[in-house]
C-alpha cells in the first residue's frame, strides 16, 4: 500500500466545505481497520446475514466490489454493513446540509431603556421591538440604573411593565423582569 492510502485510512475526520462553513463528518472504521473477530453483518440490500467472522464479511464485501463499514461499534458484536463507503459519506453530508437548511436561527435583539424615559421615546422603542418580533427574533429589554437610580428599582419595573403592555398584542414575556447587577432585564418573544 502506498503512503497516501495509509494516511487516508488513518484520518479521523473528513472535512466537507459548504458555503464558507466547515462541518465535520465522523469517520467510521472500514475494511482492514475492523479488528473484531466476528461481526453482525447487514447486506447491501439491508438483509441481515447474522453473525459472521470478519474475514468472511470482508470477502463478501470484496466479491461485491463494496466496502465493509462498521456502523454500530458499541454493539455486541459490532454491526457492519456492506455498502459503497464514498456514496455513504456523500449521503451523510447531504443529510447534514439539508438539516442545516431547515434550521431557523433566532437572533436576540436588545432594546435599552432608562428609568426616566418619556412616553414618545417609549413608543418609538416599542415600535422597534415590534419590528424585531415580526421578523421572528427575540427581544431583550434592558434597563440600566445609573448612580442613585438604584434606589428607584420599582420605577424601573414600572417602565418595563408599561413596555410589555404596549407589546401585549404581538409579544409574550419569556422571562419576566429580573434585576442583574445594575440593570433589569426582560425577554420577549413573538406570540403564536
Amino acid at each position: 500500500m502506498s503512503n497516501l492510502m495509509w494516511i487516508a485510512m488513518l484520518t479521523t475526520f473528513f472535512i466537507v466545505k459548504t458555503n464558507l462553513e466547515v462541518s465535520y463528518i465522523s469517520d467510521l472504521m472500514i475494511n482492514e481497520q475492523i479488528r473484531d473477530k466476528e461481526v453482525r453483518l447487514i447486506d447491501s440490500e439491508g438483509e441481515q446475514l447474522g453473525i459472521v467472522s470478519t474475514k468472511d464479511a470482508m470477502q463478501l464485501a470484496k466479491d461485491k466490489n463494496l466496502d465493509l463499514v462498521k456502523i454500530a461499534p458499541t454493539a455486541k458484536p459490532p454491526v457492519c454493513k456492506i455498502i459503497d463507503y464514498g456514496k455513504y459519506r456523500y449521503e451523510l453530508a447531504r443529510k447534514e446540509k439539508e438539516a442545516k437548511k431547515k434550521q431557523k436561527v433566532i437572533d436576540v435583539k436588545e432594546v435599552r431603556l432608562s428609568t426616566n424615559i418619556e412616553e414618545n421615546d417609549l413608543n418609538t422603542k416599542a415600535n422597534q421591538a415590534k419590528k424585531f418580533l415580526e421578523k421572528g427574533d427575540k427581544v431583550k429589554v434592558s434597563l440600566k440604573f445609573k448612580g442613585r437610580e438604584m434606589t428607584r428599582i420599582s420605577a424601573g419595573r414600572l417602565v418595563l411593565d408599561k413596555f410589555a403592555e404596549l407589546l401585549n398584542e404581538v409579544a409574550v414575556i419569556d422571562k419576566p423582569a429580573k434585576l442583574e447587577g445594575r440593570s433589569m432585564v426582560m425577554f420577549l418573544s413573538e406570540k403564536h
